[in-house]
């Protein structure tokens, strides 16, 4: 499932007061650090499916000859499968990020201080979504 024409906003309950780059910790880079890395070096180039499953071979270590040979049935594997949507990522729920995807389902980032934020927050033709919170209500 892809995002068409939607603006997700920071999580409700964030703590973030900007987006900001996620911290590193350790050796391996953590699923926001990749999604990070993605979508800020390929503003609306990418669609929610695409960056899943950059992080998902990234992290799996899965070379990039055998994505290459594979990647029809590593796609068809990982989709096949229920998967949280980008509501649940930690750009918007904990580093201050909102997510547009432009009518072509391409994501970008977007600052939650920035002027384009309060823009597409108030923009009434875009679907309207918030991040999912990271405690109950």
């Amino acid at each position: 499932m892809n995002y068409v024409n939607t603006f997700i906003a920071v999580a409700p309950d964030t703590s973030a007061k900007a987006g900001a780059v996620p911290p590193g910790r350790g050796d391996e880079k953590s699923i926001a650090q990749l999604e990070y890395e993605l979508i800020s070096g390929k503003p609306y180039l990418l669609t929610q499916e695409e960056v899943q499953f950059s992080v998902h071979v990234k992290r799996q270590g899965i070379p990039a000859a055998e994505i290459k040979a594979r990647r029809a049935k590593l796609w068809s594997e990982l989709f096949s499968k229920p998967m949280a949507c980008m509501r649940a990522s930690p750009l918007p729920k904990s580093y201050g990020w909102g997510l547009h995807f432009d009518a072509k389902g391409k994501v970008a980032l977007v600052a939650m201080e920035s002027p384009e934020y309060r823009r597409l927050l108030k923009n009434p033709t875009i679907r309207q979504l918030s991040a999912m919170r990271s405690k109950r209500a």
